[in-house]
């Protein structure tokens, strides 16, 4: 099981680290699943104890000018580790006017995570600076716990979410989020003394794929029906106000009375966030 890694372009190692900033700042733990074309922050909580989820999804060639895996086996070619992003996130801070950053798997004492930061210097020999990261190693029988999501539906600007959410949150626990697929939406709260409903029109709807993979017609299905389901409003809040990623698609796909699980779509970057249905 080995993994090396190394960022020079200036720019895609700015773009990474704000992908790594914004995981901190919704995750104090979560998982990083390396595969030989891309690399995952996976965020899996109790949805029993009100946890939330997240997925992120970058292709390693967008980051990335050497990138090197071997899996755990031949037939899983993956590696799976569990660490704090804030760690990572800090490591990356130092690295701002660096001339290269290199990332590795090693096992000295404990697992971790090597990132080593070469900076610009005034002699000729390098400066650098190396942190190390505790991971723990996932093993494979657990690997079932971090399948990928699937799925989606379009959102109005986060901004502007993110500003009505923000009036809503001083009246209200809970936000009822509910959608249908002639491309409304609605973000909504009542309480015994208030209802507010916000809504959106003509947001678009992406193409729905059955369970068995089949592609379905908008025909096929009552448009004007709504997926509704009600949420902690802070944790919305929470994931509006963090993210970093500045999406050029952001989607949402609603289970009724279960899940909403939001997309943040980037040029080289794929964010899910899941926040379970309250009761």
């Amino acid at each position: 099981m080995r993994f090396r890694a190394k960022i020079v372009d200036l720019a895609c190692l700015n773009n990474f680290s704000r992908v790594v900033n914004t995981i901190a700042r919704l995750a104090k733990t979560c998982t990083l699943r390396l595969t030989a074309g891309k690399l995952y922050f996976i965020l899996c909580d109790k949805v029993a104890n009100g946890g939330v989820s997240m997925w992120c999804e970058l292709c390693q060639g967008n980051f990335f000018d050497e990138f090197q895996m071997e899996g755990v086996a031949a037939d899983h070619n993956e590696i799976y580790l569990e660490l704090t992003p804030e760690n990572l996130s800090r490591a990356l801070k130092t690295a701002q006017s660096a001339k290269a950053v290199k990332i590795k798997l090693t096992n000295k004492h404990c697992p971790c995570l090597k990132v080593s930061v070469e900076l610009p210097s005034l002699s000729s020999s390098s400066r650098i600076v190396t942190h190390d990261i505790p991971v723990r190693v996932i093993p494979r029988r657990l690997w079932n716990d971090f399948r990928e999501p699937r799925v989606s539906i379009y959102l109005p600007a986060l901004k502007t979410m993110k500003s009505v959410v923000e009036r809503m949150k001083n009246l209200s626990h809970s936000i009822v989020i509910e959608a249908n697929l002639n491309g409304e939406m609605n973000l909504k709260i009542e309480t015994d003394l208030v209802s507010v409903t916000t809504h959106f029109k003509n947001l678009g709807n992406p193409p729905w794929a059955s369970e068995d993979g089949c592609q379905s017609s908008a025909q096929d299905r009552d448009l004007e029906s709504m997926a509704e389901a009600r949420i902690d409003i802070k944790k919305l809040q929470q994931l509006l106000a963090g993210q970093q990623v500045n999406p050029t698609k952001a989607l949402c796909n609603i289970v009724s009375k279960r899940i909403v699980h939001f997309i943040l779509l980037h040029e080289d970057v794929s964010l899910q966030y899941f926040i379970p249905a309250l009761a």
